[in-house]
C-alpha cells in the first residue's frame, strides 16, 4: 500500500469530531491493507512504530526536509526499512549516513508525507487516531467484539500483532491470547476522589491501600528468570537487581506481580520520588536501595488470575509475600477507610488507594473499581513552553506554559493539549538548571521571551482547584498551581484530560 492511503485516512480522522467516522475511516484502510502490513501500520497510524524510538530528533528532522516530491510513490513497507536503517545506523560516522539515510527518505515524500513522517519519528501524530479509536476500528474490520480485540491487544502489549491476528485468524484464537510471564501488559488505572469516604460510596467494600510515592512496577518470575518493566513496558531489570533478588526467593515457580518500588530513609519513610527514579536512567549509580512492595498478583505458577475478584488475588498475595505486600485494610466503613487515609499520610505516603474487592484486573483500563485518593489536587501535565525569568532567575527557564491532553479534539486538534495555565512556583534551583537544559534540548522555535518545545515532558501540578476563564481555549484556568515534580515515568499520553479538569467546575 502506497504511503499516501494512511495519510489520506489520517487526515479524514483529523477533520472530523465523530468517534464513529473516525472508526470506519481507519477499519475501512485496515481492510485493504495487506496481511503484512497490518502491524507496520498500526505502528505508524498511533506514531508507535515497530522499531521505537530511532534517535531522530526536532533539529534532525527539520534539517532533513527539503523539497518534497510531486506524486506519491512512497509506500508503506519503503517507510518501515528506512526505520531499520535508522536503527541500525550507530557507531563512527553514523551522524552522516543517519542524515543521509533522512534525506532519501523525504525526498521522496509529498509534503503531507513529510509530515506525517515527521509525526510519526517525533511521536506527535495529531490525528485523532488514539489507540482506543483504532482499536474499535480493529473490530470493525475484522467484525470481532470490541472486547475481545481490547483484551487481546491489553494482554500481548501489542496492538499491531492484535490487529494481524483479528484480521488474519478466527475469533477463537483472537479469544485464546492469554497472560505469558515474561510478556508485560498494560496495568489497570485509577481514577479519583476528594475523600477515601467518597471513593467508599462508589466502590462498596474496598480495599483500602496506601498509595505510595515510588516507581510502578510490574515483575514477571519464571522459575530463576526475572522481569522487570515499568509503567511504559519499558524493561529496567538490570537496574534492580536488589527487587531481583526479592522475587527470587518467593516460594513461587511462576509469578506476574504489580507493586511500587521506592527509596527508604533510616526511619522507614519513603525519600523523595526523584531518588527513586534516578535508579531508572540509563546511567544510574546505585546510590540507594529500592524496596518493592505489591499490591497485586496476576499470575501464579500456570494459574491467571486477572478475572478472580481482588480479594481472591490479596489472598494470594498475602500468602506468597506477605513482607512486601503494600499495607492496606478492607473495609465497607467510611471510618476506617479514613483512619487509613490518615495513617497514610502520618507515614509520609501520597494517601490511598480504594480498591473493589469484587473487581477483577482490567489490565490498561481507568475505571471507578480503583479510586486513588489524596490530600490535594494533583495532575499530571504537559509542558507546552517555558518563559525566560527575571530578577535572581534571569537566564533560567522559569515560566512553565501547561496543557491538559485534549483526546477528542473537542477543544482543539485530537490528541492534541490545551493550555489550562501557567506557574513558576515550586521550582527548586536544581528543577530550575535541570528544565533550562533539557527544555533547550526539546525546543523546537523560540520569541526572545520564550522556548516553545516538543510536548513531551510531563510534570505533576498540584492546584486548589479551577475557575471558568475566556483566557484559554479549554475554558478553564488553573487556580494556585505549583509544581510537584516531574514525572519522567510517564508519557504526555498519559496526562490528565481538559475534560477531567473541567469536571472541577461542576
Amino acid at each position: 500500500m502506497l504511503l499516501d492511503e494512511l495519510v489520506k485516512t489520517t487526515d479524514k480522522v483529523a477533520s472530523t469530531r465523530s468517534r464513529l467516522a473516525k472508526v470506519e475511516a481507519l477499519a475501512d484502510l485496515l481492510r485493504r491493507l495487506e496481511p503484512g502490513e497490518v502491524a507496520t501500520a498500526v505502528g505508524l497510524l498511533t506514531a508507535k512504530p515497530r522499531q521505537g524510538r530511532v534517535g531522530v530528533g526536532w533539529r534532525g528532522m527539520s534539517a532533513a526536509m527539503g523539497e518534497p516530491a510531486a506524486d506519491p510513490r512512497l509506500s508503506v513497507a519503503d517507510l518501515d526499512a528506512a526505520l531499520d536503517r535508522l536503527l541500525a545506523t550507530g557507531g563512527a560516522g553514523s551522524a552522516a549516513e543517519r542524515a543521509a539515510t533522512l534525506r532519501t527518505l523525504t525526498a521522496a515524500a509529498t509534503e503531507r508525507e513529510q509530515a506525517f513522517i515527521a509525526g510519526v519519528m517525533l511521536g506527535e501524530l495529531r490525528t485523532g487516531a488514539l489507540e482506543g479509536i483504532l482499536t474499535d476500528a480493529v473490530a470493525r474490520a475484522s467484525d470481532r467484539t470490541v472486547d475481545s480485540v481490547r483484551r487481546a491487544a491489553m494482554l500481548s502489549g501489542d496492538l499491531g500483532e492484535t490487529a494481524l491476528l483479528a484480521l488474519t485468524g478466527t475469533a477463537a484464537q483472537l479469544d485464546a491470547v492469554g497472560l505469558v510471564v515474561g510478556r508485560p501488559v498494560q496495568p489497570m488505572l485509577a481514577s479519583t476522589a476528594a475523600s477515601a469516604g467518597a471513593a467508599l460510596e462508589t466502590t462498596g467494600e474496598a480495599s483500602v491501600e496506601y498509595k505510595l510515592d515510588g516507581a510502578r512496577i510490574q515483575v514477571h518470575r519464571s522459575g530463576d528468570d526475572v522481569g522487570i518493566y515499568t509503567r511504559t513496558l519499558a524493561d529496567v531489570t538490570h537496574r534492580l537487581p536488589e527487587v531481583v533478588e526479592v522475587v527470587r526467593a518467593l516460594p513461587v515457580r511462576d509469578v506476574i506481580l504489580d507493586g511500587e518500588t521506592l527509596a527508604l530513609d533510616e526511619d522507614g519513610g519513603p525519600r523523595p520520588f526523584q531518588e527513586t527514579m534516578s535508579r531508572f536512567g540509563a546511567d544510574a549509580a546505585r546510590t540507594s536501595v529500592l524496596h518493592p512492595w505489591f499490591f497485586d498478583v496476576l499470575h501464579i505458577d500456570g494459574r491467571d488470575l486477572l478475572d478472580e475478584p481482588l480479594s481472591t488475588r490479596i489472598g494470594v498475595l498475602e500468602r506468597i509475600a506477605p513482607e512486601h505486600r503494600i499495607p492496606g485494610e478492607i473495609t465497607a466503613d467510611p471510618g476506617v477507610a479514613e483512619r487509613v487515609s490518615h495513617d497514610a499520610l502520618a507515614a509520609g505516603h501520597e494517601g490511598v488507594v480504594v480498591k473493589a474487592v469484587g473487581s477483577a484486573y482490567a489490565a490498561g483500563r481507568r475505571g471507578s473499581n480503583w479510586i486513588k485518593v489524596k490530600p490535594v489536587l494533583t495532575y499530571d501535565l504537559v509542558v507546552l513552553a517555558c518563559e525566560w525569568g527575571s530578577g535572581r532567575r534571569t537566564g533560567l527557564l522559569s515560566n512553565l506554559h501547561l496543557g491538559a491532553l485534549d483526546p477528542s479534539g473537542e477543544f482543539g486538534k485530537p490528541g492534541g493539549y490545551v493550555m489550562v495555565g501557567k506557574t513558576f512556583k515550586g521550582l527548586t534551583d536544581a528543577l530550575l538548571r535541570w528544565q533550562t537544559e533539557r527544555f533547550q534540548e526539546l525546543e523546537v522555535r523560540r520569541t526572545a521571551g520564550t522556548v516553545w518545545m516538543e510536548p513531551v515532558t510531563v510534570v505533576e501540578i498540584a492546584i486548589d482547584g479551577v475557575q471558568q476563564s475566556t483566557r484559554y481555549p479549554g475554558g478553564i484556568a488553573l487556580r494556585f498551581a505549583r509544581v510537584k515534580r516531574y514525572r519522567e515515568d510517564k508519557t504526555a499520553a498519559e496526562a490528565d484530560t481538559i475534560q477531567t479538569l473541567r469536571g472541577l467546575l461542576r
